[in-house]
Parts: C-alpha cells; sequence; structure tokens
C-alpha cells in the first residue's frame, strides 16, 4: 500500500471534524490564502449587513430564490 493510500485510509477513520481539518489543511496548500483579499472579502461582508440592518436592501427567504431558480431555468 502506498503512503498516499495508508494516509487516506487513515483519514477516512477518523471522526468527520477531524476530517474536515485535514481537508482545510491539505488545501490551504494548494491555494495560499491571500490576506488582502480575506480583508477584502471581509469589508464587503461588513458593507452587505450594514445594507441590510439599514433596511437599504431587504433579504429573500431562501426557498423563494430557489424556487425564482428552478422558474428561470426550468428545473
Amino acid at each position: 500500500m502506498s503512503n498516499a493510500a495508508r494516509i487516506i485510509q487513515e483519514v477516512e477513520s477518523l471522526p468527520v471534524e477531524d476530517r474536515i481539518l485535514v481537508v482545510d489543511s491539505l488545501l490551504r496548500t494548494l491555494n495560499t490564502p491571500d490576506p488582502e483579499i480575506d480583508r477584502k472579502w471581509a469589508a464587503l461582508a461588513e458593507r452587505r449587513l450594514q445594507d441590510l440592518r439599514s433596511g437599504l436592501v431587504k433579504s429573500v427567504d431562501g426557498e423563494e430564490v430557489f424556487t425564482r431558480i428552478r422558474e428561470r431555468f426550468a428545473l
């Protein structure tokens, strides 16, 4: 059995929370986080939250969103 196969087998036996940590860690080695991009996303999320709280934008129920998508794309 190769090292990779052995590691995969070991990871598969872990609790789901631990498997999530392993996957996240591996993905970070493939796509290194960029602190500047993270900062920009956080700022955008904060602005959107402020818009929602101020009433500038209105929320839409999730089920309504999926209904609209199904109707639009005839799914």
